[in-house]
Protein backbone atom coordinates (compact mmCIF):
# COMPACT_ATOMS: atom_id res chain seq x y z
CA UNK A 1 0.00 0.00 0.00
CA UNK A 2 2.83 2.86 0.83
CA UNK A 3 3.97 1.75 -2.99
CA UNK A 4 0.87 2.66 -4.22
CA UNK A 5 0.79 5.66 -2.28
CA UNK A 6 4.21 6.70 -3.24
CA UNK A 7 3.33 6.15 -7.06
CA UNK A 8 0.10 7.90 -7.33
CA UNK A 9 1.58 10.51 -5.28
CA UNK A 10 4.71 11.20 -7.59
CA UNK A 11 2.51 10.93 -10.60
CA UNK A 12 -0.87 12.95 -9.70
CA UNK A 13 -0.52 14.76 -6.24
CA UNK A 14 2.89 16.09 -6.47
CA UNK A 15 3.69 16.21 -10.66
CA UNK A 16 6.97 17.25 -10.43
CA UNK A 17 6.38 20.22 -13.60
CA UNK A 18 2.47 21.09 -12.64
CA UNK A 19 2.97 20.95 -8.20
CA UNK A 20 6.65 21.70 -7.89
CA UNK A 21 7.14 23.85 -11.02
CA UNK A 22 10.32 21.81 -12.12
CA UNK A 23 11.38 21.07 -15.41
CA UNK A 24 9.24 24.04 -16.61
CA UNK A 25 12.07 24.68 -19.97
CA UNK A 26 11.83 21.72 -21.61
CA UNK A 27 8.55 20.96 -21.23
CA UNK A 28 7.19 24.38 -22.86
CA UNK A 29 10.13 24.28 -25.89
CA UNK A 30 9.55 20.64 -26.48
CA UNK A 31 5.98 19.86 -26.37
CA UNK A 32 4.78 21.11 -29.78
CA UNK A 33 4.07 17.82 -31.11
CA UNK A 34 3.07 14.57 -29.74
CA UNK A 35 5.85 12.93 -31.03
CA UNK A 36 9.16 15.57 -29.73
CA UNK A 37 7.09 14.90 -26.23
CA UNK A 38 6.83 11.78 -26.05
CA UNK A 39 10.44 10.73 -27.02
CA UNK A 40 11.32 13.82 -24.40
CA UNK A 41 8.91 11.73 -21.92
CA UNK A 42 11.23 8.55 -22.39
CA UNK A 43 14.50 10.02 -22.08
CA UNK A 44 13.62 11.65 -19.27
CA UNK A 45 12.01 8.47 -17.39
CA UNK A 46 15.16 6.87 -17.93
CA UNK A 47 17.95 9.78 -16.68
CA UNK A 48 15.87 10.65 -13.54
CA UNK A 49 15.89 6.95 -12.97
CA UNK A 50 19.26 6.43 -13.54
CA UNK A 51 20.86 9.48 -11.97
CA UNK A 52 18.55 9.03 -8.56
CA UNK A 53 20.23 5.25 -8.24
CA UNK A 54 23.73 6.84 -9.04
CA UNK A 55 23.26 10.08 -6.79
CA UNK A 56 21.38 8.23 -4.10
CA UNK A 57 24.39 5.49 -3.85
CA UNK A 58 26.91 8.66 -3.45
CA UNK A 59 24.68 10.39 -0.82
CA UNK A 60 24.71 7.48 1.33
CA UNK A 61 28.36 6.28 0.75
CA UNK A 62 29.98 9.22 0.40
CA UNK A 63 28.93 12.55 0.83
CA UNK A 64 27.29 11.52 4.12
CA UNK A 65 29.74 9.71 5.86
CA UNK A 66 32.50 11.74 5.27
CA UNK A 67 30.55 14.98 6.32
CA UNK A 68 30.05 16.64 2.57
CA UNK A 69 26.39 17.53 2.21
CA UNK A 70 27.38 20.38 1.21
CA UNK A 71 28.76 19.49 -1.51
CA UNK A 72 25.53 17.86 -2.86
CA UNK A 73 24.34 19.88 -5.47
CA UNK A 74 28.00 20.14 -7.28
CA UNK A 75 27.98 16.60 -7.01
CA UNK A 76 24.85 16.01 -8.48
CA UNK A 77 24.98 18.44 -11.26
CA UNK A 78 28.30 16.48 -12.39
CA UNK A 79 27.24 13.08 -11.86
CA UNK A 80 23.57 13.71 -13.82
CA UNK A 81 26.14 15.90 -16.61
CA UNK A 82 28.29 12.94 -16.49
CA UNK A 83 25.37 9.92 -16.99
CA UNK A 84 23.93 11.98 -19.53
CA UNK A 85 27.16 11.69 -21.72
CA UNK A 86 27.74 8.38 -20.82
CA UNK A 87 24.30 7.34 -22.27
CA UNK A 88 24.84 9.39 -25.40
CA UNK A 89 28.34 7.57 -25.92
CA UNK A 90 26.74 3.83 -25.36
CA UNK A 91 23.60 4.81 -26.79
CA UNK A 92 25.54 5.68 -30.19
CA UNK A 93 27.72 2.69 -30.80
CA UNK A 94 25.11 0.03 -29.16
CA UNK A 95 21.94 1.17 -30.68
CA UNK A 96 22.72 3.86 -33.12
CA UNK A 97 18.65 4.49 -33.83
CA UNK A 98 17.76 4.92 -30.49
CA UNK A 99 20.50 7.42 -30.44
CA UNK A 100 18.88 8.92 -32.99
CA UNK A 101 15.76 9.17 -31.70
CA UNK A 102 16.63 9.99 -28.36
CA UNK A 103 19.44 12.13 -29.40
CA UNK A 104 18.26 15.56 -29.64
CA UNK A 105 16.53 15.29 -26.03
CA UNK A 106 19.76 14.04 -24.14
CA UNK A 107 21.76 17.34 -24.29
CA UNK A 108 18.23 18.71 -22.89
CA UNK A 109 18.13 16.59 -19.97
CA UNK A 110 21.57 17.24 -18.64
CA UNK A 111 19.89 21.03 -17.68
CA UNK A 112 16.29 19.77 -16.73
CA UNK A 113 16.14 20.80 -13.10
CA UNK A 114 13.83 18.39 -12.61
CA UNK A 115 16.26 15.50 -13.37
CA UNK A 116 18.49 17.32 -10.21
CA UNK A 117 15.14 17.70 -8.08
CA UNK A 118 14.43 14.33 -7.55
CA UNK A 119 18.22 13.68 -6.87
CA UNK A 120 17.90 15.59 -3.84
CA UNK A 121 13.98 15.25 -2.79
CA UNK A 122 15.00 11.02 -2.39
CA UNK A 123 17.99 12.36 0.03
CA UNK A 124 15.69 13.98 2.33
CA UNK A 125 12.83 13.23 4.51
CA UNK A 126 9.96 12.84 2.04
CA UNK A 127 5.65 13.52 3.10
CA UNK A 128 3.27 10.84 1.46
CA UNK A 129 -0.45 10.80 2.90
CA UNK A 130 0.74 12.35 5.90
CA UNK A 131 3.35 9.84 6.95
CA UNK A 132 7.07 11.69 6.52
CA UNK A 133 10.44 9.53 6.22
CA UNK A 134 13.30 8.81 4.77
CA UNK A 135 13.02 6.67 1.47
CA UNK A 136 15.24 3.68 0.88
CA UNK A 137 16.68 2.66 -2.27
CA UNK A 138 14.18 0.79 -3.40
CA UNK A 139 11.42 3.57 -2.35
CA UNK A 140 14.07 5.86 -3.82
CA UNK A 141 14.01 4.26 -7.23
CA UNK A 142 10.15 3.99 -7.25
CA UNK A 143 9.74 7.62 -6.70
CA UNK A 144 12.34 8.56 -9.24
CA UNK A 145 10.52 6.10 -12.17
CA UNK A 146 6.68 7.76 -10.79
CA UNK A 147 7.86 11.41 -10.80
CA UNK A 148 8.83 10.64 -14.82
CA UNK A 149 5.86 8.84 -15.31
CA UNK A 150 4.32 11.82 -14.18
CA UNK A 151 6.32 14.35 -15.87
CA UNK A 152 5.58 11.99 -19.08
CA UNK A 153 1.91 12.50 -18.62
CA UNK A 154 2.16 16.12 -17.86
CA UNK A 155 4.46 16.34 -21.04
CA UNK A 156 2.05 14.53 -23.59
CA UNK A 157 -1.55 16.41 -22.04
CA UNK A 158 0.41 19.56 -22.84
CA UNK A 159 1.65 18.08 -26.54
CA UNK A 160 -1.71 17.12 -27.39
CA UNK A 161 -3.58 20.32 -25.98
CA UNK A 162 -0.86 22.51 -27.93
CA UNK A 163 -1.49 20.28 -30.93
CA UNK A 164 -5.36 20.98 -30.52
CA UNK A 165 -5.00 24.56 -29.73
CA UNK A 166 -3.02 24.88 -33.07
CA UNK A 167 -5.99 24.13 -35.17
CA UNK A 168 -8.46 26.63 -33.40
CA UNK A 169 -8.54 30.41 -34.25
CA UNK A 170 -6.67 31.49 -31.38
CA UNK A 171 -6.86 35.34 -30.59
CA UNK A 172 -3.64 37.43 -32.07
CA UNK A 173 -2.93 38.10 -28.61
CA UNK A 174 -3.05 35.05 -26.95
CA UNK A 175 -1.12 33.01 -30.24
CA UNK A 176 2.14 31.06 -29.18
CA UNK A 177 3.47 31.23 -25.68
CA UNK A 178 0.09 33.51 -23.73
CA UNK A 179 -2.19 30.43 -24.36
CA UNK A 180 0.75 28.07 -23.97
CA UNK A 181 1.22 29.60 -20.13
CA UNK A 182 -2.51 29.85 -19.68
CA UNK A 183 -2.94 26.51 -20.74
CA UNK A 184 -0.23 25.30 -18.21
CA UNK A 185 -2.12 26.90 -15.17
CA UNK A 186 -5.21 25.56 -15.99
CA UNK A 187 -3.86 21.97 -16.26
CA UNK A 188 -1.83 22.54 -13.57
CA UNK A 189 -5.49 23.52 -11.59
CA UNK A 190 -6.54 20.08 -12.61
CA UNK A 191 -4.25 18.47 -11.20
CA UNK A 192 -4.93 20.00 -7.56
CA UNK A 193 -7.82 18.43 -7.90
CA UNK A 194 -6.12 15.41 -7.23
CA UNK A 195 -3.91 16.43 -3.50
CA UNK A 196 -7.30 14.66 -1.57
CA UNK A 197 -6.30 11.01 -2.61
CA UNK A 198 -2.49 10.84 -1.14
Amino acid sequence: MEILLIIVSAIFVNNIVLAQFLGICPYLGVSNKLSTASGMAAAVAFVITLATLVTYLLNQYLLVPNQLEFLQTIAFILVIAALVQMVEIVLKKISPALYQALGIFLPLITTNCAVLGVAITVTKEVTFGGVTKMLGLGEALIYAFATSLGYGLAMILFAGLREHLALNDVPKAFKGIPIALITVGILAMAFMGFSGIA
